[in-house]
């Protein structure tokens, strides 16, 4: 956990609220442009938080009121450097994804290139009114490398993610929600409120139930319909071996809130 005293040093702000962890992207100067240090900051939250079973959600949001992060820090760019190289240094999306909690991205502003790479790899996106998206790759000559391509049509089919990442043009939060992008639209002031309901409510299912439904959807994307309900069937009996399921049992027989322990 940061203290108050490394807060002005970092890129990422992480705090825990009850059983929800709350990343901050902490560069508003910079619209929340990733650069190294905010890769290196997140890998180490990331850590912390799938190894603290304490925390059964995640938010990620942005600093300020103008973006969400407005792609990949321009100085992060070298002439002579090993393309693939910088795709595993500068990579953010593939942290995210692989939280083993529900995340939820609060998207509080522009999103734009890498920055709507990286709240596409969140399993939940809430926006507030005043967000933008763009896959503005295309515009430099180039695609998008941290996940967009992948992530992008599977969440609102091919047709769309082909219009929105060939073109690269802006869509406003309505637009977002119209095609399933976002799952909710509200006042900026009410951002984060929202986003701690859901967490909320999320955190108090059973953390074990949370990970595997997330585990069986995401692999099951890519697999074939047979195999993906194997999957499902082994998760499901897997699960009844758990306390939690034995407790989740009891409290409805018995008419009262189930306490889960992750076990």
């Amino acid at each position: 956990m940061l203290n108050k005293n490394d807060m002005n040093q970092r890129s990422v702000i992480y705090e825990k609220k009850e059983s929800v962890g709350i990343i901050v992207i902490d560069r508003p100067n910079f619209k929340n442009a990733i650069n190294d240090q905010m890769v290196s900051e997140l890998t180490d939250i990331r850590n912390e938080i799938n190894w603290d079973n304490d925390v059964k959600v995640v938010i990620l949001t942005g600093a300020g009121q103008e973006a969400f992060s407005a792609g990949t820090d321009a100085n992060e760019f070298f002439p002579n450097e090993d393309k693939f190289k910088r795709i595993e240094r500068l990579s953010l999306a593939s942290i995210v994804g692989a939280f083993k909690c529900p995340t939820i991205a609060a998207i509080n502003g522009d999103a734009f290139g890498q920055g709507f790479e990286l709240g596409l790899a969140c399993d939940v996106r809430i926006c507030s009114i005043n967000s933008r998206f763009a896959m503005t790759q295309v515009m430099d000559g180039e695609i998008p490398w941290d996940g967009g391509t992948q992530r992008l049509p599977r969440l609102v089919g091919k047709g769309k993610a082909l219009e929105l990442i060939l073109t690269g043009k802006t869509i406003d939060a309505q637009e977002a929600f119209r095609i399933g992008l976002v799952s909710q639209v509200v006042p900026l002031d009410e951002l984060m409120v929202v986003a701690m309901d859901m967490a909320r409510e999320m955190a108090s299912r059973g953390p074990i139930a949370l990970r595997y439904a997330k585990e069986a959807i995401h692999k099951g994307m890519d697999l074939t319909l047979e195999q993906g309900l194997r999957l499902e069937a082994d998760l499901y009996l897997l699960i009844h071996t758990t306390k939690d399921r034995t407790e989740g049992i009891q409290a409805f027989r018995e008419k009262k809130t189930p306490k889960f322990e992750g076990k």
